[in-house]
């Protein structure tokens, strides 16, 4: 489907599909779509052979999850995928073929010329450029850009550096059971990662060639690309810690044009998906509890980095299976479906 029909499609309530609907991102966009009372025509839910007869609930009715075939798009407005990047390259272009938009939560499509990444409080027009599939961008990156946008915005930015502290269900299913296996003593059914994650700090893949990870790499590219600003000198360590609940990030910005703490605090606390907690003489400041089950973006320790000569230190943290996830992707649905 071209842009420049879509507003014919979504001046009407829609039919939504979830394609990956029995993975843990899929509940969690089956949740969130009840939680928002989106409007919806009907939902349908797709999985793979495995998982197709699978009971879920929505709304309180019933539904039985279909497989996923090339047929499963006839009728369908908009699919929300969370299917992996193999299934997503492969049955994303059927889909907008049948005039179907795809969201997309996979790696596959974020930096492919031709389809928007969007996180709505920061590019919403990009997703209005889409040719059929829109990105979702990587959860880290989402409460990045959210965070940090009003500050570029105002203040400019000469460099970032980020530190992430991430949950390992940010692995899916199979995180979440390796951590909870070790945690309860037992050797874990599947692994994300040879080292324990219980009680440790671990890595993503390392490349050999450059000796970044992928998801520093992710980071990097896709927030550039978000912001519009393909020059932004970045910096980027991501690492998995044994938490339930969401991502942290250790933000430290260097900004064009002077700005001081409160100024920062002030723009944050009536910027979109934001939620300033930065009392920390009282012990408030985001933590991954706070976060889990919610979809801002919580940003503390709001403060000066005397290292440079415009400096501000923040620290955020979202969940990321929501706003990183599910509810980032529910988002650009709304967009496109109450803009007429």
């Amino acid at each position: 489907m071209h842009a420049n029909v879509w507003c014919d499609v979504f001046s009407h309530v829609i039919n939504v599909a979830i394609v990956g609907a029995t993975g843990l991102v899929g509940r969690t966009m089956l949740r969130v779509l009840e939680e928002r009372a989106t409007p919806l025509a009907s939902l349908t839910l797709l999985a793979s052979a495995r998982s197709a007869g699978t009971q879920m609930t929505f709304r309180g009715e019933t539904l039985t999850v279909g497989e996923l075939t090339a047929e499963s798009f006839a009728g369908i407005d908009v699919a929300l995928f969370s299917c992996g990047g193999t299934l997503s390259t492969q049955y994303a272009p059927i889909a907008a073929a049948a005039g179907c938009v795809v969201i997309d939560n996979s790696s596959a499509w974020r930096m492919h010329p031709d389809v928007p990444l969007v996180v709505p409080e920061v590019n919403p027009a990009d997703a209005y450029t889409h040719n059929g599939i829109i990105a979702n961008p990587n959860c880290s990156t989402i409460e990045l850009v959210v965070a940090l946008q009003p500050i570029i915005q105002r203040w400019g930015c000469r460099r970032l550096v980020v530190s992430t502290y991430q949950s390992p269900t940010g692995a899916g299913q199979q995180g979440m059971d390796q951590l909870t296996a070790e945690v309860a003593g037992r050797e874990p059914e599947r692994r994300i990662t040879s080292h324990r994650l219980a009680g440790n700090t671990v890595f993503h893949t390392i490349n050999a060639i450059n000796d970044a990870s992928e998801e520093e790499q992710k980071m990097m590219r896709e927030t550039r690309r978000i912001l519009h600003m393909p020059e932004l000198r970045m910096a980027v360590t991501c690492v998995r810690v044994p938490v339930v609940g969401g991502h942290g990030e250790s933000i430290a910005i260097e900004t064009e044009q002077p700005c001081t703490p409160d100024e920062a605090r002030a723009l944050l606390a009536e910027s979109p998906g934001v939620v300033v907690r930065d009392e920390p003489q009282r012990n408030v400041y985001p933590t991954p509890v706070e976060a889990d089950g919610t979809d801002p973006v919580y940003v503390g320790r709001i403060r000066r980095d005397e290292s440079v000569e415009h400096g501000l230190l923040l620290w955020i943290v979202a969940d990321n299976l929501r706003k990183g996830a599910a509810t980032n992707a529910v988002q650009i649905l709304e967009l496109l479906q109450h803009t007429t």
